[in-house]
C-alpha cells in the first residue's frame, strides 16, 4: 500500500495552499499535489493590492509563492504531477496521478474554476482519437508525428516542451499575438518547436482520428494544417472537476456542493475556493475557503465534536 497521508489536497491555489498551512500547522501529514505552479487564475494576475497584510503590490505569482513557502514552512509537501482519476469511497482516499498513487484520510479539492466545455468545432468528436488536455499523459502516443499545442500561457509552452520530446514537429498556435512568457524561454528554443500566434483554431478535422486544424489569423484570413494530435489549453470559467469521475455531487452549474464548512457529499472529501462557484470569488475568500475545509479535515479525522482552531499552545 502506498504511504498514508492524513491529508491530500488537489489543487496548489490559494485555497488549496491555504488549507495545506493550516493542515501542516496542525501535525496532519499533508501533501499538496498541483498540476502547475503557474496554471491557475491567481498565478496570471498581474497585480495584487487589496490583500489583507501586503503594504505594497505583488503579482499572483508572488503571493502564491507566500502562500507556497508558508505551507512548506509547516511541513506541507508539495508536488507538481497531473491528477487523472479518485477513488474516494472508502474510508482510505485514493488519488491517482501520472506518477503513482496517493492514499489519504481525508481528501480537500481545490482545483480552482479555469475548466472549460470544448468550443472548438469537432474537439468533443475527437476527444481520445486525437484531441488531448494532457501532454505528460499521451506524449509518447505522438513519436514521430506532427502535433499543435494550442493556448498562450505558460502552462501551453510548458506542455509544447514536452511535446517535442516525442514528435517531429510541434506547432505552438497561439490566438493571441503574444505569448505569456519571455522569449528566452527553454522550451521556445527547440528546434522543432514552431509558434504560430495571432491564429484561432476554428475547426478540428478528420475521418476516424484528427488529420487537420482549420485556422483564422487576426485579418480574417483561414488556412488549414496537417497534423495528428491537438492538445488544447485554452481556458474557461467552469470548476475543474474531470478528474472527480462523478463521485461527488454537484450543483446543476457544475459547482461542487458543500455545507457551510465545506463538507462535500462523501465523508472525508472537502472542497474549497472558486469550484464550490462561490459567489464572491476573491483570493481572501478562496483562503478563507481552505481554512475552513482544514478545520473540518482535522475535525472528521481524528473525531473531534468541535472543531480545533489553535495548536499553538
Amino acid at each position: 500500500m502506498s504511504e498514508l497521508y492524513d491529508v491530500i489536497i488537489i489543487g496548489g491555489g490559494p485555497a488549496g495552499l491555504s488549507a495545506a498551512q493550516y493542515a501542516a500547522r496542525a501535525k496532519l501529514k499533508t501533501i499538496v499535489i498541483d498540476k502547475s505552479a503557474t496554471a491557475g487564475a491567481l498565478a496570471y494576475t498581474h497585480k495584487i493590492e487589496n490583500y489583507p497584510g501586503l503594504p505594497t503590490p505583488v503579482s499572483g505569482k508572488e503571493l502564491l509563492d507566500i502562500f507556497r513557502n508558508q505551507a512548506t514552512g509547516f511541513g506541507a509537501e508539495y508536488i507538481e504531477t497531473q491528477v487523472i482519476g479518485v477513488n474516494l469511497t472508502g474510508n482510505v482516499k485514493e488519488v491517482f496521478t501520472m506518477d503513482k498513487n496517493y492514499s489519504g484520510k481525508a481528501v480537500i479539492l481545490a482545483t480552482g474554476s479555469m475548466g472549460r466545455k470544448p468550443t472548438i468545432k469537432g474537439e468533443a468528436d475527437f476527444l481520445g482519437r486525437g484531441v488531448s488536455y494532457c501532454a505528460i499523459c499521451d506524449a509518447a502516443f505522438y513519436k514521430g508525428k506532427t502535433v499543435c499545442v494550442i493556448g498562450d500561457s505558460e502552462e501551453t509552452v510548458k506542455e509544447a516542451g514536452v511535446l517535442t520530446k516525442f514528435a517531429e514537429i510541434v506547432y505552438l498556435i497561439s490566438p493571441s499575438s503574444k505569448l505569456k512568457v519571455g522569449a528566452d524561454y527553454p522550451a521556445l528554443q527547440e528546434k522543432n518547436l514552431k509558434a504560430l500566434l495571432g491564429q484561432s483554431v476554428s475547426a478540428i478535422e478528420g475521418t476516424d482520428i484528427v488529420e487537420r486544424v482549420r485556422m483564422t489569423d487576426l485579418d480574417g484570413n483561414e488556412s488549414a494544417l496537417e497534423l495528428s494530435g491537438v492538445f488544447v489549453y485554452l481556458h474557461g470559467s467552469k470548476p475543474i472537476i474531470d478528474f472527480l469521475g462523478g463521485t461527488v455531487e454537484l450543483s446543476e452549474e457544475e459547482c461542487i456542493s458543500t455545507n457551510r464548512m465545506m463538507e462535500t457529499s462523501i465523508p472525508g472529501v472537502f472542497a474549497a475556493g472558486d469550484m464550490t462557484c462561490t459567489e464572491v470569488r476573491q483570493v481572501v475568500v478562496a483562503a478563507s475557503n481552505g481554512c475552513i475545509a482544514a478545520l473540518s479535515a482535522e475535525k472528521y479525522i481524528f473525531h473531534r465534536k468541535r472543531r480545533k482552531y489553535d495548536w499553538g499552545k
